[in-house]
């Protein structure tokens, strides 16, 4: 990988506005949540975007947080004795985990890319793809995840309703009041046009 140097003007623009999303309290929520359901083996990261990037960069972590929200026996993602020293081997072990929580149900456009953990260049996206695997975990309520339930919003679940074939039919004589109103709809009052143009000669 290439030494990438401080970036300049509209670059260095950009990057500042994401840099400014980072959410140090969310931060402290996270790496508790993330010693609770993994175990204090983990260790604790030194506070702040860095510390919280070098923590996570070699994809050990990750990897262990997603395979604990799944049962003994299924666990997605293999998980190395050693860390891994070698930058591929530990982008392609961030990679399994983005792979493991896409299949746990987390969506697309809360991923973060490998690139913005492993050179830190928007730690935002990796704390919204951990809030959005945190708040499935609270939702699904399998017995796996461990931590306080209100760390995390519950997603929304669907409610089906299912309708009898006489409601059905009865929701067919139904005006919707997106439709407008036909109620005091009268000409009662109404007069002719107007009296025709005057033309004074």
């Amino acid at each position: 990988m290439a030494n990438k140097g401080p970036s300049y003007g509209m670059s260095r623009e950009v990057q500042s506005k994401i840099e400014k999303k980072y959410d140090e309290e969310l931060e402290e929520r996270l790496v508790e949540w993330i010693i609770v359901q993994c175990g204090p083996d983990v260790g604790r990261p030194d506070r702040g975007r860095l510390g919280f990037q070098v923590w996570l960069k070699n994809g050990l972590i990750l990897s262990k947080l997603v395979n604990s929200l799944y049962p003994d026996g299924s666990k997605p993602v293999k998980v190395p004795e050693n860390p891994p020293a070698m930058v591929f081997k530990q982008m392609e072990q961030v990679a399994q985990f983005l792979k493991a929580a896409e299949d746990y149900g987390v969506t697309k456009t809360d991923m973060f890319q490998t690139v913005d953990l492993f050179e830190g260049k928007d730690m935002a996206a990796v704390q919204r793809t951990l809030m959005a695997l945190g708040s499935l975990a609270v939702t699904k309520n399998d017995g796996h995840y461990r931590g306080d339930p209100n760390w995390f919003m519950k997603k929304a679940q669907e409610h089906k309703r299912e309708f009898t074939e006489s409601q059905l039919q009865e929701g067919k004589h139904v005006i919707g009041l997106q439709m407008g109103s036909n109620r005091g709809a009268s000409q009662a009052g109404m007069t002719g046009y107007g009296r025709p143009r005057q033309i004074i000669s």
